[in-house]
C-alpha cells in the first residue's frame, strides 16, 4: 500500500483537519491551529495515518498536547465507531481461532496498517469528557495481556450517561463493534 498523499491529497486533509479544529474548540482549549499544521507538515508519515483515520470514518482531532514529547494528540472524534473499522474481531490470533464466518480483518491488524494505536480505557474515558460517543456502536480498547491470554479482549461505549467497559471473546464481531484509534504528531 502506498503511505503517501498526493498534494490535493495533502491539502484537502488539512482543510478537513482545520475546519474540524476550529469548529470543536473545546477538545483542544489553548492549542493553535497553525503550529498543529506545520507539525503535520513535517512529518507525511503521520499525515498519511490521519488520512487513513479520515478515509476509514474516524473523523480524527486534536485532543491534547503532550508538553514532555511536543507532541499533538489526536482521537478519532466520530460521533460512533468508524463505519469503515467495524465488523472485526479483536486481534490476529482471534481472526485465526474462527473455523467459521471469519470477519475480514481484525482492529489490531487494521490500526498496525494504519499507523495507529488503539485507545486504550483510560483514553476512551478521556474522550468521552470531551462530548457523548458511542451511543449506539461499541469499540474494542487495548486489552491487557492476562485478558488477552485467556481469550478475551474488553470494549467499551456509552450508555445511560456512564462509560461501560465489557468483556467479550477476543474472537466476537458485531456489526456495530469497531474501534478508535489514537496517533501522536
Amino acid at each position: 500500500m502506498k503511505k503517501d498523499l498526493s498534494l490535493k491529497q495533502r491539502e484537502q486533509l488539512l482543510d478537513t483537519l482545520k475546519t474540524r479544529f476550529e469548529k470543536n474548540r473545546n477538545r483542544h482549549k489553548g492549542l493553535e491551529w497553525a503550529k498543529v499544521q506545520a507539525k503535520l507538515e513535517a512529518n507525511a508519515k503521520k499525515l498519511w495515518s490521519l488520512n487513513e483515520m479520515e478515509r476509514t470514518g474516524g473523523e480524527p482531532d486534536v485532543v491534547g498536547y503532550d508538553k514532555k514529547t511536543g507532541d499533538y494528540i489526536f482521537y478519532d472524534c466520530s460521533a460512533e465507531s468508524p463505519v469503515g473499522r467495524r465488523n472485526v474481531c479483536y486481534d490476529r490470533e482471534a481472526l485465526e481461532s474462527r473455523k467459521e464466518n471469519k470477519p475480514e480483518n481484525s482492529a489490531v491488524d487494521m490500526a498496525t496498517a494504519m499507523g495507529i494505536a488503539l485507545l486504550t480505557e483510560e483514553q476512551y474515558r478521556e474522550l468521552q469528557q470531551l462530548g457523548n460517543f458511542d451511543a449506539k456502536t461499541q469499540s474494542w480498547v487495548k486489552t491487557s495481556p492476562e485478558i488477552r491470554k485467556l481469550g478475551g479482549a474488553v470494549f467499551c461505549d456509552r450508555r445511560y450517561g456512564h462509560v461501560f467497559l465489557y468483556h467479550n471473546g477476543a474472537q466476537s464481531y458485531y456489526a456495530g463493534r469497531g474501534f478508535r484509534g489514537a496517533l501522536k504528531v
